[in-house]
């Protein structure tokens, strides 16, 4: 029986073919499943590991936007989200009761600016 040496190019396409077929495997590992549901997907939370907090995130993401140019996608990053301000000052029931003592016309009117869903 004859023996033969293992060339170069053949130990190369082992480790190429191993490496395939071997990160499909690695990649699983991430928090995000595929799954047979309407979302497509399944959440594993506890797969999901850290070492940055929240605001150490944000802080980055606002010095990348200052730099310059982000690619499109890094760049929806809410600039100062802040609570929306409230438009009247009036309680529900001041608004409640305007509503009852409204005239015929004005209820016309405020039907027409805001029809019924």
């Amino acid at each position: 029986m004859t023996q033969r040496r293992l060339s170069l190019s053949a130990v190369i396409a082992s480790v190429a073919t191993v490496a395939a077929f071997g990160l499909p495997g690695m990649a699983s590992a991430e928090y995000m499943h595929p799954a047979n549901n309407q979302a497509g997907v399944v959440v594993h939370n506890e797969h999901f590991k850290s070492e940055k907090t929240r605001e150490q995130v944000r802080a980055e993401t606002e010095a990348a936007m200052r730099q310059g140019p982000l690619s499109y996608g890094e760049s929806n990053f809410p600039r100062g989200a802040k609570a929306a301000p409230s438009m009247s000052s009036k309680t529900r029931q001041q608004v409640i009761d305007e509503m009852r003592n409204e005239t015929p016309a004005q209820r016309e009117a405020r039907q027409l600016l805001y029809p019924a869903g």
